[in-house]
């Protein structure tokens, strides 16, 4: 050990301090050049400083099992959609004609945009048709253990006539609904239905038109939509964890907003493609 670690030692001891971990004296005692310096070592054995809890803890909508929240808007959509031609999506327009009621747009909001095991979704939102107005619903999820109950609820909302809307949502949103309802044991219920993933025909349709294909970019050329103090999705996991470790509910409530934004104007594009 090093003179300066041995020094470290007595200064702790004498202070009334525990000793230094023994990683710790191991690492002050190798040559500086090799070393980070003693402040970023003692920097990397600081304990942690949990997240400050925050009087601003109210989420919407309602708990509907411990852990599990429900959210349901109805925006006035009229006239009422009817008919849908869906030749639009496939190169070859070898699509066909479904109906509104059929139609069930869906986007997740996860805990990281790379995908795999280790990424769970904490929302899922998903809009439809209903009575001259479109259904927005979204669950999501406040606690750790709550996932499975939130991927059984949403499970309830299909059938085998649902026809799936997403944008990416067959390389990103499909796949990790996938690997998360085999982690809880449960039957994935997205396997067998028809999905139609709107970023493809899109991009098709506006390539080289636009500087993107982006949902915003979208929205805002083609959709007139404008999104005002939105959450951009990078920061939804940030929101979320925030909230477990007790934080402020603010930036959980704006990424609510910003899904069920993304949900009408998947709804909009929908239409506009078609037409």
């Amino acid at each position: 050990m090093s003179v300066l670690a041995e020094r470290l030692q007595k200064l702790r001891a004498q202070a009334g301090a525990a000793a230094l971990p023994l990683r710790l004296a191991h690492e002050l005692g190798k040559p500086d050049a090799n070393s980070l310096g003693l402040r970023q070592l003692l920097a990397r054995h600081r304990p942690q400083v949990a997240t400050p809890h925050s009087s601003d803890r109210t989420l919407p909508g309602t708990e509907i099992t411990p852990g599990l929240r429900y959210v349901e808007t109805l925006c006035p959509w009229l006239p009422d959609p009817g008919p849908i031609d869906t030749r639009f999506a496939s190169k070859l327009a070898t699509g066909e004609v479904i109906q509104s009621r059929q139609v069930l747009a869906f986007d997740t909001e996860t805990t990281g945009l790379s995908g795999g095991s280790g990424t769970r979704a904490f929302m899922i939102g998903a809009a439809d048709w209903s009575q001259g107005a479109l259904r927005i619903r979204q669950l999501f999820t406040t606690t750790l253990a709550a996932e499975a109950a939130m991927l059984r609820e949403f499970a309830s909302w299909l059938d085998p006539e649902r026809v799936l809307v997403s944008y990416n949502g067959k390389s990103y949103d499909a796949p990790l609904l996938a690997t998360r309802y085999r982690l809880a044991r449960v039957a994935n219920p997205l396997a067998q239905l028809s999905h139609l993933d709107l970023l493809h025909p899109t991009r098709r349709r506006y390539k080289g038109v636009f500087e993107n294909c982006r949902l915003a970019t979208i929205e805002r050329h083609v959709l007139d939509v404008l999104r005002e103090d939105d959450l951009p999705g990078a920061e939804a996991p940030a929101a979320w964890l925030t909230w477990l470790r007790g934080g402020s509910a603010a930036n959980l409530r704006r990424v609510a907003t910003h899904n069920a934004t993304d949900l009408s104007s998947l709804a909009a594009l929908l239409l506009r493609l078609a037409a």
